[in-house]
């Protein structure tokens, strides 16, 4: 299995080295040659397995330049008890209205970050020792990834961490759980600006092959394919928990539906490429927030990312993101894996702010089965408030946000999945006027919020970042810090 651009400049190239290139030299995102397939002979001799053997199956048919032997323990390191409070690392839960919530949130930082993370994290270290080399991560966060990046790569042997996040964007635990750490290897940086500035610096870094060569940078957001590929294995997982009542005889035609909170397209992507491998699954459900570019999109076709200053801070504001990196992949399968009509769109898109492929709105359902809709603070606060009622669960505000629009795609007979987001008390304001009550804090972090934070303020500048990372750089060579990026 060789992977390839979505703009056609990049030699193909095996997995080990696209978890450490990030962005294709090209500007393009890393996709495979042909997804595998997956037929329902294979699917159900797969019911069996715990979690981190699927995932071993699965992310061996991506990572064929691995030895099986070693996907196989990193895959049980990633997904460990140590790691994951739930004995099932991803257990499903019934609520009220038809809908089942895919547990995500059972790992280090409770977000559903750390189920791709904590494999990324195994992959990194791995692919770096078979090279002798070390890596700068630089990534961009709205809440959640940063921190299940910095706890899957704090101390790891040879990677540096730049985590990049917008000053005043995210919630005070999102803060603490990213700016309390105290690692050598990790350096948080709030940006004067919102998320898409984040991503912005990460992008013009990463496409500037001299400097990214020269301080050996990657990425981990969800524009590294690694994490792409791991979020793959719980569609799969989900699919098989939902199924396992069924008659065996009528496993192979079981649909269900998966609503998935979407910022930047990279949980849902995974779901398409879960779909197109296999997994039945009916509808893909988008749910956004007042930032609903993705939403407008699959409505109408027009794709028409908004400045910093139309970017709303919202109560679910892990999707505070108006440029959805990873909408190239899906686009790429949609224009039917045409780099050279991608890349113009993409041209398109930076020359006037929009592309319109409204010609190819009838295909999203009917080919790709994606649909969408958008949720309001007041959805979110009515939805948690209704769940809790219920059912006594309390769900974070990203959470309702798919729960909120699910309900509208709601099926008889075919089973409706929300994939959780986070903990509820990661987001207390809300939670609290939505039940009257925050929800408390796991004992282990009931002090996080009280310790020091530690986090350099910067300009939404590509010169300054560049410096700073350049000063840390010579600061850790110095130092002799495991962690310093090559030169």
């Amino acid at each position: 299995m060789k992977y390839i651009s979505t703009r056609g400049g990049m030699a193909p190239a095996p997995y080990s080295e696209t978890l450490l290139e990030g962005l294709a030299p090209d500007g393009g995102l890393a996709v495979p040659e042909q997804l595998p397939g997956v037929d329902a002979a294979r699917l159900e001799s797969w019911r069996g397995l715990g979690y981190a053997e699927l995932a071993t199956e699965i992310l061996g048919l991506f990572a064929t330049d691995i030895p099986r032997e070693d996907l196989a323990r990193m895959c049980r390191a990633a997904y460990s008890a140590e790691n994951f409070v739930s004995a099932e690392i991803v257990p499903l839960t019934r609520i009220d209205g038809g809908i089942t919530l895919v547990g995500l949130s059972e790992g280090p930082t409770l977000a559903f970050k750390d189920m791709a993370m904590q494999f990324l994290g195994q992959a990194l270290e791995y692919a770096l020792a078979r090279r002798g080399s070390t890596l700068s991560i630089l990534g961009a966060t709205s809440g959640d990834t940063g921190s299940a990046a910095e706890y899957a790569l704090r101390g790891k042997d040879g990677i540096a961490v730049y985590m990049l996040s917008p000053q005043g964007r995210m919630s005070a635990f999102q803060r603490a759980q990213m700016y309390s750490l105290t690692d050598a290897n990790i350096h948080n940086i709030a940006i004067d600006g919102v998320f898409d500035d984040c991503q912005n610096l990460v992008k013009e870094l990463s496409g500037d092959l001299a400097f990214k060569r020269a301080h050996h940078l990657g990425t981990v957001n969800s524009i590294n394919l690694g994490r792409i590929t791991a979020q793959i294995v719980y569609y799969f997982w989900a699919w098989l928990r939902a199924s396992d009542d069924v008659p065996s005889a009528e496993r192979a035609g079981f649909e269900v539906s998966f609503a998935v909170p979407s910022g930047n397209f990279g949980n849902i992507l995974s779901g398409h490429f879960a779909r197109s491998m296999g997994v039945p699954i009916r509808r893909l459900v988008l749910a956004a927030n007042e930032n609903n570019v993705l939403d407008e999109f699959f409505r109408t076709g027009v794709y028409r990312p908004r400045g910093a200053d139309d970017t709303h801070a919202t109560s679910s504001p892990s999707m505070d993101i108006s440029k959805a990196s990873n909408l190239e992949r899906f686009i790429y399968d949609l224009v039917g894996r045409d780099a050279e009509r991608l890349a113009g769109l993409w041209r398109e898109l930076d020359a006037q702010g929009s592309f319109d492929l409204s010609a190819e709105t009838h295909r999203f359902e009917s080919e790709f089965g994606l649909v969408s809709g958008t949720s309001t603070h007041a959805d979110r606060v009515e939805t948690i408030r209704a769940v809790h009622a219920a059912t006594g669960i309390t769900i974070d505000p990203h959470t309702a946000d798919g729960v909120q629009v699910a309900r509208t795609y709601v099926e008889p007979g075919v089973p409706m999945l929300v994939l959780e987001t986070a903990k509820p008390a990661k987001f207390p304001e809300i939670v609290a006027e939505a039940t009257g009550e925050a929800a408390a804090l796991p004992a282990h972090l009931a002090d996080l919020l009280e310790l020091p934070q530690h986090v350099t303020e910067l300009a939404n500048d590509g010169a300054a970042l560049r410096a700073l990372i350049v000063a840390h750089a010579e600061s850790d060579d110095r130092q002799g810090d495991p962690g310093q990026p090559a030169e």
